[in-house]
């Protein structure tokens, strides 16, 4: 009963669009994803390649999210980009296409060492979301990914190394737990894993992405979200042990992206993994570093915000101390609601007496 009041005050008083997947309704590994449970995956197509070559996602309805290492020599003239997709052969009646006009790639992308591998590829024309074709939220820049996180990766890629995908080409899904950077490096060789890198992967071996998968997305599940953490990037082998894939870690580059989107943003929320709430955290810290000065700049409900009185979530604990002289009062309530398996704790933020609410689950 908390759960079902909850949800329903946040998606009344602040909706998001973003990481919403109504038909993924299983979590299994390393099997057919059913219809509809990826709803941001794309398949990248080009007539360089003669078919599908690369993945990536929807972030907004008319940017897709993908690796850079996917478009060396590629023009956008040759690209043409599948969402709604299943199956790369057969009729798929949920699936749209849209040609490409514009190709970003990071301009520190270094090709030897995959640093920065990430791209932005902006549609021909504007998609309408259904429960087929959604955007993923992306992970915010200062979202956390410890070790074990269970993160789900997808894509139409081989199975093994040199073994395609068979007919029909049905795309795969399978969880694979994140590996500390430090870890990662000692296993695939001390600084090939830099700090706009993350790994993922069993030490055993077994589950991974392969050649096919790259630019595809890395997502983790905060509480009914879907966030976006990584980007297929790179990898010694395809599921081997001892050797975990590397993705590109896109919090890194929220500024980045919002740059070079510059309106109709992406949804950028800052994960936590629940076992690292605990009740003593439920105190506000007396300041964040990440958030000084910040007073008087303009944000949305999107993005991190400030004392602007459209503010609506995630709103740094020393805004109210710095902007204490601002036209907005800004005041803070708290509220812990406990059920049998969930607590659910609430930011009230209060501006001149427009009340917006956060929400933030954590199952114990």
């Amino acid at each position: 009963m908390w759960r079902l009041t909850c949800v329903s005050l946040a998606l009344l008083l602040c909706v998001q669009v973003c990481g919403q997947a109504p038909l993924n309704t299983r979590i299994v590994g390393g099997v057919d994803a059913s219809e509809g449970s990826w709803p941001w995956q794309v398949s990248l197509h080009s007539s360089n390649f003669g078919g599908h070559f690369c993945g990536g996602s929807l972030i907004n309805s008319e940017w897709v999210l993908t690796a850079a290492h996917c478009l060396p020599d590629v023009s956008a003239s040759s690209l043409r980009v599948y969402l709604g997709r299943r199956t790369q052969q057969g009729v798929n009646a949920n699936e749209i296409s849209r040609n490409v006009t514009t190709i970003i790639v990071h301009t520190s992308y270094d090709r030897n060492t995959n640093n920065n591998d990430i791209a932005l590829l902006r549609l021909s024309s504007a998609v309408t979301f259904n429960n087929y074709i959604r955007p993923v939220c992306l992970a915010a820049q200062n979202s956390v990914f410890p070790s074990g996180t269970s993160s789900w990766i997808t894509g139409w890629g081989d199975v093994q190394s040199g073994v395609s995908l068979p007919d029909p080409g049905i795309l795969q899904e399978t969880m694979v737990p994140v590996v500390d950077n430090d870890q990662c490096n000692t296993l695939l060789g001390s600084g090939s894993v830099t700090s706009n890198m993350m790994c993922a992967g069993l030490m055993e071996g077994g589950k991974d992405t392969c050649q096919g998968d790259s630019g595809g997305p890395m997502v983790s599940k905060q509480c009914s979200v879907w966030v976006q953490s990584g980007i297929t990037s790179w990898g010694y082998g395809c599921a081997d042990p001892n050797a975990p894939g590397v993705y590109t870690r896109v919090s890194q580059y929220q500024s980045w992206i919002t740059n070079n989107i510059g309106q109709n943003l992406p949804g950028f929320v800052t994960f936590i993994h629940p076992k690292m709430k605990t009740l003593s955290s439920l105190t506000p810290p007396s300041s964040s570093n990440s958030c000084q000065r910040r007073c008087g700049e303009r944000s949305d409900f999107r993005n991190r915000c400030n004392c602007n009185h459209r503010c609506l979530i995630n709103c740094c604990w020393d805004y109210k101390k710095l902007c204490s002289k601002s036209r907005y009062t800004h005041k803070q309530v708290f509220i812990v609601l406990f059920s049998n398996s969930d607590f659910f704790f609430f930011s009230l933020e209060v501006f001149s007496s427009v009340c917006f609410l956060s929400l933030q689950g954590f199952s114990r």
